[in-house]
């Protein structure tokens, strides 16, 4: 069955990125990208991703062409205009209202087939994706540093159920249900 999963990275007090939207707090830290809650485990069982502007751009002005991941289709939640990556399958989507969510989870899910839907990097689109009711999972790895201010890990009341606690090098990794009301 196709799961919606906020898979990411925080620092202790709650943040995705510093106030500068860099990730050097993270990208420093060691981890085994095959052990608990590894990202290579992940990232192959998903068919679908989604994420915000801000995520998006900091890939393009990170990482360049070369590193966009073209194996999987890719959604972005954006009002803005924005390039896309060559031969790269990416949908652009101003989705605001929960009926306009709700069809592109219906497009993330059937493009996914058996594999599941990562909602990448920002919390404001995770913090969507629980709102509409359309979030399963929230994966996080902890790192062992505050950073004050920055990117919320997730900013909207959600309820969770712990599931699975690891340690993965540096990081506590956790992995949690959404819990929905009813």
């Amino acid at each position: 069955m196709t799961r919606t999963v906020y898979y990411t990275a925080t620092s202790l007090d709650g943040f995705v990125a510093d106030r500068d939207d860099s990730l050097s707090w993270l990208l420093s830290r060691q981890s085994d990208q095959e052990g608990a809650m590894g990202f290579e485990p992940f990232v192959k069982g998903v068919g679908a991703v989604v994420m915000g502007a801000t995520t998006y751009r900091w890939v393009q002005d990170n990482g360049g062409p070369d590193a966009w991941d073209r194996s999987r289709p890719a959604w972005v939640l954006t009002h803005r205009q924005l390039t896309s990556f060559p031969d790269a399958d990416i949908r652009f989507t101003a989705a605001d209202t929960r009926e306009e969510l709700l069809a592109v989870h219906g497009e993330l899910v059937a493009a996914a087939g058996d594999l599941d839907v990562w909602v990448v990097g920002g919390g404001p689109v995770a913090a969507q994706f629980a709102e509409a009711g359309l979030l399963d999972e929230v994966v996080v790895s902890i790192a062992p540093v505050t950073l004050g201010g920055g990117a919320p890990l997730l900013p909207a009341r959600v309820e969770l159920r712990t599931r699975e606690v690891a340690q993965n090098g540096e990081f506590a990794c956790v992995r949690y249900d959404v819990v929905r009301p009813g």
